[in-house]
């Protein structure tokens, strides 16, 4: 490997090691408990090296958000293209393309995505305008784009109803990205929440039925 190779991999490695540290700590203490000291001790890099790719806090927290958003709304996007390439597809298939990359992602544990289901369940609930703010740039313009396709595959619905529509859906994703084991338990071992396939087959069974529920006069 070159110098210049090896430094661009160091550089990328260290960054990686940043955002994984940072998202721990963010899921694990929320934004104002997690300290930038603590996550360069645990990315085993030094607080210059931080402040180097991001200045402040906020700016590292922005950063965190939208390597995942980025990488989950990519796939939606190319699902949303690839489904109506050739006609209008199922509201099921459509449901799952949008649900099945965030329940995958959060039940990804070599890729820490029990931190990231953490941090992005009590993130979508906050009100402060940070949350806001990255919600608007990082998730915003996919959910126009899935409301869009929403009304296409179901015609009769109301814009207002399918964001409603919309909204409970990704709720329910939020919902079941953790693995946590309370299905289990719940149901005595009739349900199993490490089941990623079974999760996102009950989760869109459930959100179609409800979104269907929503056309007004049925």
């Amino acid at each position: 490997m070159q110098p210049q190779q090896a430094a661009t991999a160091h550089h990328k490695d260290s960054r990686a090691a940043i955002l994984d540290s940072a998202e721990a700590a963010f899921a694990e203490l929320g934004y104002g408990g997690a300290s930038i000291r603590a996550i360069a001790r645990e990315a085993k890099v030094n607080q210059a090296m931080i402040h180097y790719y991001y200045q402040n806090k906020d700016q590292l927290f922005t950063a965190v958000i939208e390597r995942r958003a980025g990488e989950i709304n990519a796939r939606r996007d190319a699902a949303l293209e690839r489904l109506f390439e050739d006609g209008v597809p199922t509201l099921e298939v459509l449901i799952e393309a949008l649900l099945r990359p965030t329940i995958e992602i959060g039940h990804d544990d070599a890729r820490g995505g029990a931190a990231y289901a953490r941090l992005i369940a009590s993130f979508n609930n906050a009100a402060d305008e940070r949350s806001r703010r990255v919600t608007a740039d990082n998730y915003d313009p996919i959910a126009r784009r899935s409301i869009d396709a929403i009304r296409r595959v179901l015609p009769e619905l109301d814009h207002a109803a399918a964001v409603r529509g919309y909204l409970f859906s990704i709720s329910v994703a939020l919902s079941v990205m953790a693995k946590t084991g309370r299905a289990s338990r719940l149901s005595d071992g009739l349900l199993d929440d490490f089941d990623t396939d079974e999760t996102v087959a009950s989760a869109v069974a459930f959100t179609c039925a409800g979104i269907r529920a929503l056309v007004k006069g049925t």
